[in-house]
């Protein structure tokens, strides 16, 4: 079980710290999807990216202290459920497959991590 934590956690943390980045460069896509479409204020995004690079930074560091990456893997699920709630609040099911790919991988790095304790 382990194994399969550190493979789901590298690669949750390869997909979240670009999300992260982009966010604080406030990328043009970025704010047109998130802004225009969502409208989450420009103001909320460092907020955003750190809880992604918290989430991501907990994921590794919970390979070796497995309380902190059970508590980053909680913090992403609820991070990408508030993505999804946000997502449906303006109807926008077309954008609502990635935050719910990346819930369910989120899901399971908890799974695997608290079973592998």
């Amino acid at each position: 079980m382990f194994i399969a934590y550190a493979v789901i956690a590298i690669l949750l943390t390869v997909a979240l710290l670009p999300s992260a980045r982009l966010k604080l460069i406030r990328d043009t896509r970025i704010v047109a999807a998130f802004t225009d479409r969502l409208g989450v204020p420009l103001g909320l995004y460092p907020f955003l990216a750190a809880c992604e690079i918290a989430g991501a930074a907990g994921l590794i560091i919970g390979l070796w202290w497995g309380p902190l990456g059970i508590a980053a893997a909680t913090g992403i699920v609820l991070y990408f459920i508030g993505a999804i709630g946000a997502h449906l609040r303006k109807g926008d099911v077309k954008g609502i497959v990635t935050p719910v790919l990346t819930l369910l991988v989120g899901a399971a790095a908890l799974t695997l991590r608290i079973a592998s304790l």
